[in-house]
């Protein structure tokens, strides 16, 4: 099944499974090399990631810590950057090691923020991890987006942890919002 419906949205196959296991297979393959000898603190932001890193951390052979932390930011259909606070950081990240682990990076805005609170406790290292990146949605660079699963445009998405009105994080594949084509006058 190609198509799937969630309330008043359909979505189409974007990426499946087995391309997504594969990619997060090489992904935990070059962590294992970069990370040899150390000891990284996996950082999963909530909800979304929940799926990535679980298949991710399976990845990775070398002794490593895992924390998840949750964001809440203003409701919009937009990203609007306001962020209210971060719930859960670790308070033991000095001279750590840090890989905080996204689902997707779209504006950036919310890991700017999660960025400048894991720097206020003066990390090793910190580099971000994401399944999804959206290029053309990204506001300014981020010099810690070390690992990408994937980059797509700059499309609605849901599956695979990512969700729409709370409905399809537990979908196998990652699906992209149908566009509807307008009718003709």
């Amino acid at each position: 099944m190609n198509t799937i419906k969630i309330e008043d949205k359909e979505f189409d196959i974007l990426l499946e499974n087995d391309n997504i296991a594969k990619r997060t297979r090489l992904i935990g393959i070059q962590i294992n090399v970069d990370y040899e000898n150390r000891c990284p603190v996996f950082i999963g932001v909530l909800n979304g990631s929940f799926l990535f890193m679980a298949d991710l951390v399976k990845e990775i052979t070398l002794p490593c810590e895992m924390a998840f932390i949750r964001v809440s930011s203003y409701k919009d259909t937009q990203s609007t950057g306001e962020i209210k606070e971060a719930f859960g950081l670790p308070g033991n990240l000095k001279d750590r090691d840090i890989i905080l682990v996204e689902d997707i990076v779209d504006t950036g805005f919310t890991l700017a923020y999660i960025l400048k609170e894991v720097y206020k406790q003066q990390p090793a290292s910190v580099k971000v991890c994401s399944l999804l990146l959206k290029p053309e949605a990204l506001k300014a660079p981020i010099e810690e987006l070390e690992y990408v699963g994937f980059e797509v445009a700059n499309e609605f998405v849901v599956g695979y942890g990512l969700d729409y009105n709370g409905l399809g994080r537990n979908l196998n594949h990652i699906y992209k919002a149908k566009t509807v084509a307008s009718p003709l006058p």
